[in-house]
């Protein structure tokens, strides 16, 4: 932990209504229209009011290919793909058979299709150009060499046995086959003029149905070139493209290529795209690499089997492909099953025999490790086992478990590219993907342009900020220096402390260095307490939240009072397994501001400055102001009174999908400012991504949800005045889910404001966030990265939504991804211009850095919120969940979350997380 990672608000209890504010009953709020009254109309997404004419003009390129089409009256038929086995069981997992049974199909039953081309999805879709024959078209199927495991230890020389499992004698065959039903069944006929539609800039149901279809040709053509897919975007096994991240895991670079709706038409959208994979070869080798010990007999088997559940395997020397289910419950040496064989009299014996005894005495193979446990390839409840040595892992396996802290940083240092590196990069991606030999691609008429977008955008002038002294400063290049200058409002530092947790610095310099920065820059920093606080090298080996108890035992037993404030030395700079247990308990139960920070060999002033920042945010200062904002010129926001939210719901890690996801609000308060921010935080169902505790009439007395506590906050600090505008801003929701956002969460928001008072109606302005996206920009005849402050808002813009993109921040490492903004709903009515100057201006009053951040500092606060609580969950004993202090949410037909720690009255209304 360099410094914090921010942090997050529990949902307090909230204090009384404001005088004028007269709420309603909880029976009172209508939840669904009853019967004899009309359901709201679902709102729709806001069209574009107008094109920006603010800043500067830059010539730039995009990383979208402009897509032909020749004109066509066809259709494209879409049918249903039924795929059963021969017993009329379904097929439950298509992955991967799916594609071989309709590619056997097709090349089985090509004259009675028709000779039709398909476009297969890998599912349960299919799409043709013009109608097959029949409505409904069955096949039988044959597919040959599926993984059945010849030299499995089972119960038949053909592999056909089950070890360890069942008893019943299983028919054994000549060869291996298996025998599918296939049922093509007419579902819908798109036509194909929708492409050209998309192309004019028409978008309808239809085109948007159409593009997808072409998304599936995209699929296909890279799935027959052998590829991993990973949505649209495709892996090749091809080692120039894996960098190792350690621990038997590879970063492995492809292409995203998908087609895209336009303001100037169709377009393909390529970008270079990472996914991890695991290393390909013995399977043992990796569980070594992945657990980092140098012997088969040191390995934790319980962490091997979460981490290959799902790979497939080789075996050896059958060459044969499974995908691994288990592992067996004894080793190898150990493990039974019955063995059937023919006898000299031509009936069956059975003979139980162990995994070991029957590959090395039976089949011959030599086994190094026969006290280890066998890999299972078959059922739970029917299992095929193989020595895990004789098991060789495919290459392009994706590894879907969370990277550590040293593989995340090692995968952004090895995958970034230049601006200019990444052009060629996707200059080669096209070429290589070789679409014009798609027969699909073909027979719809698809040319694509070989060249980049060229497209026109703005650069905008960068907001003067304001400090102390009321002096205005100057930003270059996204960034600006507050060295010989005064913080616009200062704190106290007083009643305070220094804890060290066996890091190894110069306290003493580093708090002398603190305290003479931080009076230059006008705080009043008192003496700490005179005693540092050392951590007693017995106690470095315990566990974590004992270490943390220990400490604060020291505190309270020499200090005369509770400090005000808690200075935090860590020993590690990342995942410091202190963190979580200390932020709890200083904010949850003792309500001390605390900051973290793992010292540098070297500190220097800039560092101490960064941890200054911090720390005056934290303790109720202000770093720096937009100068519209002192002089509130803000358009729609400084006259008239306007709360702005952040929302984001934070998931947990790959392969903790029982880890309950993170809801934070942000809300803005003390308007006419916009730089101050409180966050409120909530535990929800896991994956979740609608906020579901946005407001909860019927809930406990004191947990009416997030928007309501921010409200009366607003209300309280801004003069006692009641928002009249409410912008809210939404991270991490995909363009499938836009309706819900201004259907659902919209809808909770605005029944907040009427619990409060009926007859309140504020203007709502809905803005979503995308930085997962893949359009990237490049400046004209330059290396470098576009400007700061570089907003592009057609061409490569939605047909007819309000969006754009905005590149607010100096792209310094790597090539500039910028944020992709959509505004979903705009009751206040702001022009492209008010609306895209304003969100630039939000990239500047981030209060932690000196720097304009990639997103709006709102979003910031959320996901720094909503990431520091989960700290506080992390290290928690699930079983205790249910006496920790705080509020969960329970969605229906679902167990109880565990529920946030409430944060303390001293810090909730702080911007502890800063």
């Amino acid at each position: 932990m360099g410094s914090d990672d921010g942090g997050a608000e529990e949902l307090p209890p909230p204090p009384p209504l404001p005088p004028n504010v007269v709420p309603i009953k909880a029976d009172d709020v209508v939840k669904e229209s009853p019967p004899d009254q009309p359901m709201k109309p679902k709102r729709s997404l806001v069209a574009r009011p107008g094109l920006g004419r603010i800043g500067q003009p830059i010539q730039l390129l995009s990383n979208h290919f402009k897509v032909s089409v020749k004109s066509s009256q066809d259709f494209f038929h879409h049918y249903d793909v039924s795929l059963k086995y021969e017993d009329d069981t379904p097929v439950d997992r298509l992955k991967g058979i799916g594609r071989k049974v309709i590619d056997k199909l097709q090349h089985t039953y090509l004259s009675e299709l028709a000779n039709k081309d398909f476009a297969y999805d890998g599912e349960k879709s299919l799409f043709t150009i013009g109608a097959l024959p029949q409505v409904t078209n069955e096949f039988i199927v044959i597919l040959e060499d599926l993984g059945t495991g010849k030299t499995a230890a089972n119960g038949s020389p053909g592999g056909n046995g089950s070890p360890g499992g069942s008893d019943k004698k299983r028919v054994r065959r000549p060869y291996q086959t298996k025998t599918f039903k296939v049922e093509l069944r007419f579902a819908a006929k798109i036509p194909m003029g929708a492409i050209a539609d998309a192309i004019r800039g028409q978008e309808s149901e239809n085109s948007l149905e159409a593009i997808r279809v072409l998304d599936i040709i995209l699929r296909q053509h890279a799935a027959k070139q052998g590829c991993l897919l990973v949505r649209q975007s495709f892996f090749h096994n091809n080692p120039r493209n894996f960098v190792d991240l350690g621990g038997g895991v590879l970063g492995c670079r492809g292409f995203h290529s998908s087609f895209r709706g336009t303001q100037s038409g169709l377009s393909l959208n390529i970008d270079v795209s990472t996914t991890m994979i695991v290393q390909p070869g013995p399977v043992i080798d990796f569980l070594k690499a992945n657990q980092k010990v140098d012997q088969p007999a040191r390995i934790d088997w319980s962490k091997a089997k979460r981490a290959l559940k799902n790979l497939r395997i080789k075996t050896i020397p059958a060459n044969t492909e499974f995908k691994i289910v288990g592992l067996s419950d004894r080793n190898c040496n150990e493990q039974t099953f019955e063995w059937r064989q023919r006898n000299g009299s031509g009936g069956i014996d059975t003979v139980e025999i162990t995994v070991y005894e029957y590959f090395v005495k039976i089949r011959g193979i030599e086994l190094q490790y026969g006290s280890l446990p066998c890999i299972n390839v078959g059922r739970p409840k029917r299992p095929t086992y193989f020595p895990a040595e004789l098991c060789m892992l495919l290459p392009l396996e994706r590894y879907t478990k969370a990277l550590s802290t040293l593989q995340r940083s090692s995968l952004v240092e090895k995958s970034r590219q230049k601006p200019q590196e990444r052009m060629s990069t996707l200059d080669e991606a096209l070429k290589r993907s070789n679409y014009e030999s798609d027969p699909m691609l073909r027979a719809c008429g698809i040319s694509i342009a070989r060249n980049f977008t060229q497209i026109e955008g703005r650069v905008l002038q960068a907001p003067r900020l304001r400090v102390g002294n009321n002096e205005d400063i100057l930003t270059h290049k996204g960034r600006w220096s507050l060295k010989h200058k005064k913080l616009y409002q200062t704190c106290s530092v007083e009643r305070w402390a220094v804890v060290n947790f066996s890091a190894r610095c110069d306290v003493r310099g580093l708090v002398r260095d603190l305290k003479r920065n931080g009076i230059a820059k006008g705080l009043k920093i008192q003496d700490p307490f005179d005693h540092v606080f050392e951590e007693s090298p017995s106690m470095r080996r315990a566990p974590a939240a004992q270490r943390v108890d220990a400490m604060l035992a020291q505190l309270e037993k020499k200090l005369p009072d509770k400090p005000n404030f808690l200075l935090c030395l860590l020993p590690d700079r990342k995942n410091c397994e202190v963190y979580g247990p200390w932020k709890k308990k200083c904010l949850a139960d003792l309500g001390i501001v605390t900051q973290c920070l793992a010292p540098p060999a070297r500190v220097n002033d800039q560092y101490i400055d960064n941890v200054l920042l911090k720390i005056n945010a934290k303790l109720g200062g202000l770093n720096s102001l937009l100068r519209i904002e002192v002089e509130r010129t803000i358009p729609l926001v400084s006259k008239v009174p306007t709360i702005i939210l952040g929302i984001d719901v934070s998931h947990g890690p790959p392969g903790q999908s029982d880890r309950p996801s993170i809801a934070a609000v942000v809300s803005s308060r003390e308007w006419p400012y916009i730089s101050k921010y409180r966050a409120t935080v909530n535990t929800q169902s896991p994956k979740l991504e609608m906020v579901s505790s946005l407001f909860k009439p019927q809930g406990p007395e004191d947990d009416d949800g997030l928007i309501r506590v921010s409200l009366i906050d607003f209300y309280n600090t801004s003069g006692k005045r009641k928002p009249d505008h409410v912008i809210i801003f939404r991270d991490g929701v995909s363009e499938s889910q836009f309706t819900q956002v201004i259907n659902i969460e919209l809808e909770k928001i605005i029944e907040a404001c009427k619990f409060l008072d009926e007859k309140w109606s504020p203007k709502f302005t809905v803005i979503v966030a995308q930085k997962n996206h893949h359009t990237k920009f490049f400046q004209t005849g330059s290396p470098d990265n576009v400007p700061p402050g570089t907003v592009v808002d057609k061409q490569v813009c939605h047909p007819k939504n309000f969006d754009f993109y905005m590149c607010a921040h100096a792209g310094m490492i790597g090539t500039s991804r910028p944020t992709h903004y959509h505004v979903l709903h705009d009751e206040i009515g702001f022009t492209a211009d008010e609306l895209e100057e304003f969100v630039h201006s939000l990239s500047y009053v981030y209060q932690r850095s000196t720097t304009a951040v990639s997103v709006v500092a709102p979003i910031c606060y959320a996901h720094l919120a909503a990431a520091q609580v989960g700290t506080f969950l992390k290290f928690e004993d699930m079983s205790d969940a249910s006496s920790s202090q705080g509020r969960g949410h329970t969605s229906a037909g679902s167990a109880a979350v565990q529920p946030l720690p409430g944060l303390h009255e001293r810090v909730r209304n702080t911007m502890f997380f800063c």
